[in-house]
């Protein structure tokens, strides 16, 4: 494997010009490293053939079906987006009516969020199903950074 380039300072010479630097003599690899990058190679090359040796179509189906799932989770994401945006201005407008501000009621909404995110199977009163916890809790470093507060 190539080794990154080093960064040489030449000294100017006394006309002005810069001497031109003489690189050093690159290490060889080892043998090992090279069976292990030809293996590496051979194993990229197994799956390139792999794939070119289906028809056609079923590689064509392959991007169809991602192509499918990706609309789907595209159309998920508007769903929930929407949703969200929804049920905030509802949040917003009965804490209005009762006298707590945007402020509070954010604040509010960013306390239940970490509890969640930090509680030991804090479900918010049975509102988010087992299936919901398991999935933010895969999704738990992100999540943290999202709803930190300060």
């Amino acid at each position: 494997m190539p080794t990154p380039p080093a960064i040489t300072i030449v000294q100017p010479n006394v006309d002005g010009s810069l001497p031109i630097p003489v690189a050093a003599p690159a290490a060889e690899p080892s043998a090992q490293a090279l069976q292990e990058r030809a293996e590496a190679l051979q194993d990229q090359v197994d799956d390139l053939q792999a794939l070119l040796a289906k028809p056609l179509n079923e590689i064509l189906a392959d991007r169809e079906k991602a192509l499918e799932a990706a609309a789907a989770w595209d159309a998920f994401g508007a769903m929930w987006m929407l949703s969200q945006r929804a049920m905030r201005r509802v949040a917003l407008d009965l804490g209005g009516q009762i006298g707590v501000s945007e402020a509070e009621v954010v604040a509010r909404a960013m306390q239940y969020a970490n509890e969640v995110l930090n509680g030991d199977g804090v479900d918010l009163g049975g509102s988010i199903a087992p299936a919901q916890l398991a999935h933010i809790a895969r999704h738990r470093p992100y999540l943290r950074k999202q709803f930190r507060q300060g």
